[in-house]
């Protein structure tokens, strides 16, 4: 019997060039250069403009996004690296707080695509990060993009967004709202 396939949302059209931004922890160079060309190229596919930093390790990748997401330049991001099972219990914690950390920004409406492998050896790595084979970093760029697409679909309409009347509150600079109106 052949294995079960997987089936790839087809990427979202855009009338303006998504921005995205690659969070790359390159600890694994050549697993990290793998994941990086299969981000670049599905987000080129779908015509957005790219920027990537580095981060030293796969726990710092969350914490970059939620800086760079303060600044408002970019539309989502793409988290790479690897993390290889090693002797001791850091695994488990490196891939548990790397992970929880980007599903707390994701709820927080940032759109990340988390593209961070989490694997037993470095052949596991290997398959995972070429961008011709699995390509896990064109996956996670597909992801951002998508969420992206949501983020625009539903974003706050001009309606959404004014006031009405009767809900607008006066603005107090100080004092009483009786009163001389001026200094």
């Amino acid at each position: 019997m052949a294995g079960i396939s997987h089936y790839q949302l087809p990427l979202p059209h855009f009338d303006v060039a998504p921005r995205l931004l690659i969070v790359v922890s390159p600890y694994y160079r050549e697993i990290a250069d793998g994941l990086i060309a299969g981000a670049r190229a599905v987000a080129e596919d779908a015509g957005a403009v790219l920027d990537i930093i580095e981060v030293p390790g796969a726990l710092e990748i969350p914490t970059a996004i939620g800086l760079a997401a303060r600044s408002g330049r970019f539309d989502g991001f793409v988290a790479l690296g690897c993390v290889i099972r090693g002797e001791t219990t850091h695994y488990d914690t490196v891939c548990n707080d790397s992970s929880r950390g980007l599903t707390l920004l994701g709820l927080e409406g940032i759109a990340i695509g988390n593209g961070i492998l989490t694997v037993e050896n470095e052949a596991q790595a290997e398959v995972r990060a070429d961008p011709v084979g699995q390509n896990k970093g064109g996956g996670a760029a597909a992801a951002a993009l998508h969420l992206v697409a949501l983020s625009r679909k539903y974003a706050p309409t001009r309606a959404d967004r004014s006031p009405k009347a009767d809900d607008r509150d006066p603005i107090r600079l100080a004092g009483r709202l009786e009163g001389p109106s001026g200094a």
